[in-house]
């Protein structure tokens, strides 16, 4: 028998992202582990923040989405907010229940910037590397990169000459000009080739 295609709108939902999330994800022991370290850090994230004024985004939720974007090779913090706002294992994860708004990109952008100065942002990478490292979540055998962002490095503005005779400062120094008229390059094939070497 054929299902109905019934589109009407629920008003309340009883069903919490702690149970949508599956029991056998591999984000549940990272979570767990992340919620003690963001525990044992609390007091300064408390000796951080001014008593009054507006509230901002919690730390925590900071830094567990900072984590989620890291691990997922989200490449873009309003890709983040995107994900977050359907992606209900992302909810779970961060703290947020489904009927949440999400923060707006430039808003949490600036909030993690904010977070970021301080040095507990840097204690708990370090934990969250170092408790990954001793339950064997990590490994040196391999790692996966974006072929556009090998394709990107790999760009005639990304070489340099080796005898550094080129004194002139670049005019951008984020993206300098190169003038490589005359001499012998790589084909893009060979140069990502190079990379992966």
């Amino acid at each position: 028998m054929r299902g109905t295609d019934q589109q009407q709108n629920h008003v309340f939902s009883y069903i919490s992202p702690e149970q949508r999330a599956r029991k056998d994800h591999q984000l549940r022991p990272m979570r767990t582990m992340v919620d003690e370290i963001l525990k044992q850090l609390s007091p300064e994230f408390s000796k951080m923040y001014a008593k009054v004024g507006r509230p901002s985004i919690p730390p925590e939720q900071l830094l567990r989405a900072q984590l989620l974007q890291m691990l997922y090779s989200v490449r873009s913090e309003r890709l983040l907010m995107e994900e977050m706002d359907y992606n209900i294992l992302f909810r779970w994860f961060v703290g947020l229940n489904l009927d949440d708004p999400v923060w707006d990109a430039t808003v949490f952008t600036k909030n993690r910037d904010r977070l970021l100065e301080a040095e507990v942002p840097r204690e708990f990478l370090a934990r969250v590397v170092a408790h990954a490292r001793e339950q064997g979540w990590m490994s040196d055998e391999h790692f996966t990169v974006d072929g556009t962002l090998l394709e990107a490095w790999a760009s005639l503005k990304s070489f340099q000459r080796k005898d550094k005779t080129n004194s002139a400062p670049p005019e951008d120094p984020g993206n300098p000009a190169v003038d490589f008229h005359g001499r012998e390059t790589l084909e893009p094939d060979a140069r990502i080739e190079k990379l992966r070497a």
